[in-house]
């Protein structure tokens, strides 16, 4: 019986997902052991939380960059977490989306920024989503329901292979998920293909983010990718870039 590509996909990427997921949670248990003993006075205990969690941040780091797998849905409410340097409203400032325009989201997650790019491309623009995780689309298609946008259309795809025809939209951005792909220069290849000349495309990373990627190498891979910089707001270490597809 042939197994189809998908389930093969998910059966591949699901140890890399459990020991990415068991990590980050031995991170995140680890600084509050060492939050609370700091509190009590318990400084050797605090000092040894804050090591066990350094040491999960970097292995964390290191499997993230041999094995890159997209966040699972059962973690989707680190999400939620307000964003700070990637705030939606910080994204709407560097996209600048304007009314009528297609816009394309590669990894929306449960929709923290899709919802507020949708609102902004009212009444007659269109917001593409794809997602490699069918939970995640669901999810974001409920809270799109909840707040009427009709205007966002989800599809379940790999971002080194877009579904959509050369030249198709007029904007797109990717928030903190660029290194969790794995052909990072092949999907902005891609994106590059199905960008309109002239287009902009935002990518915004995170240092404490285990598949971050530094401005350096970013600038790098998109300029190989037919991308020239435009700008960069915030700091190395929680930056948003914005490029502009080069004609030809």
């Amino acid at each position: 019986m042939n197994t189809p590509p998908e389930a093969r996909s998910r059966t591949a990427h699901a140890p890399s997902t459990v020991l990415k997921a068991a990590l980050f949670h031995a991170e995140l248990a680890a600084w509050l052991l060492a939050l609370g003993m700091t509190v009590a006075g318990k400084l050797r205990w605090a000092a040894g939380g804050a090591g066990v969690a350094l040491g999960a941040h970097v292995a964390g780091r290191l499997w993230s960059r041999q094995s890159p797998v997209p966040m699972p849905y059962f973690m989707r409410w680190i999400l939620l977490v307000p964003r700070g340097p990637h705030s939606p409203a910080r994204l709407l400032r560097m996209l600048a989306p304007r009314r009528g325009e297609r816009i394309l989201e590669i990894g929306p997650g449960v929709g923290v920024h899709a919802l507020p790019v949708a609102a902004a491309l009212r009444p007659d623009g269109v917001l593409d989503v794809l997602d490699a995780q069918q939970e995640m689309l669901d999810d974001l298609m409920r809270r799109a329901a909840r707040r009427g946008l009709g205007n966002i259309v989800p599809r379940r795809g790999d971002a080194q292979r877009l579904p959509y025809p050369d030249a198709t939209f007029d904007g797109a951005y990717l928030m903190s998920v660029l290194g969790e792909i794995p052909d990072a220069p092949l999907a902005l290849r891609e994106l590059r293909r199905v960008l309109k000349p002239g287009a902009r495309l935002v990518v915004g990373e995170v240092l404490v983010d285990p598949d971050f990627i530094s401005v350096p190498t970013l600038r790098k891979m998109a300029g190989d990718a037919g991308f020239v910089l435009e700008r960069q707001l915030g700091p190395r270490v929680a930056y948003g870039a914005v490029f502009r597809r080069v004609a030809g």
